[in-house]
């Protein structure tokens, strides 16, 4: 009696650069027991295609063009019974960008620049629910683990965002469906976490530290 033949895992590729898909693609299906059954150009095509339930691991990009980013798409893919897994496949390697997808519920998160074997080991790995992170992600999050105290929020970090983009209390708060006394609250503790009494300064600090883009 022979051992009945192993399925392959069944991919999904969401990225809007098509370059980077037929690259994906190139690297995955010369691997053993991976195949690529379909891609996705937008956040919303990659939910809709994700739900068909014929995918097991999406290899999703955090920013697309217009519309919906990655960190969203994922948590709605991961959201729905018997999801498959997202494993995160990007050029950002900032808090601002890894912290909302991993909470979002993406099991492993990889930068573009990854060999083609880590690659594939980490889709084989997602596929069992198998955590991979790289590196520089991996260290973020043992580093926010020492110094909690400089750990913002995903509010937080939003508010810190748009104040860097220039945008005042009052338009921060009509962004976000925030009253302006909260906005404000929310900056008074993002100023006692970075140990800074300013706009600017907080902006300063977060950015050094990858709390928030440049």
């Amino acid at each position: 009696m022979t051992d009945a033949p192993v399925p392959p895992v069944r991919l999904l590729l969401a990225d809007d650069h098509p370059v980077v898909r037929a690259g994906l693609r190139a690297v995955l299906e010369t691997e053993p027991g991976l195949t690529v059954v379909a891609e996705a150009a937008t956040a919303e095509e990659a939910v809709a295609r994700a739900a068909r339930g014929d995918v097991d691991v999406v290899l999703m990009d955090l920013r697309f063009g217009r519309g919906m980013g990655g960190a969203e798409a994922t948590a709605r893919i991961t959201a729905r019974p018997g999801a498959p897994r997202v494993l995160v496949v990007t050029t950002y390697d900032s808090d601002a960008d890894t912290l909302p997808a991993i909470e979002a519920g993406a099991t492993g998160y990889l930068l573009k620049d990854a060999p083609p074997e880590d690659l594939a080991a980490a889709v084989r790995g997602a596929a069992t629910g198998r955590t991979t992170l790289a590196p520089t992600v991996a260290d973020r999050l043992m580093e926010r683990l020492r110094t909690p105290h400089a750990a913002l929020t995903r509010r937080e970090t939003e508010v810190l965002s748009l104040v860097a983009e220039g945008l005042s209390n009052q338009a921060i708060g009509r962004r976000l469906h925030l009253t302006e006394g909260t906005v404000k609250s929310h900056l008074a503790r993002v100023y006692a976490k970075l140990g800074t009494s300013s706009r600017t300064a907080a902006v300063a600090t977060a950015a050094d530290l990858g709390l928030i883009r440049r």
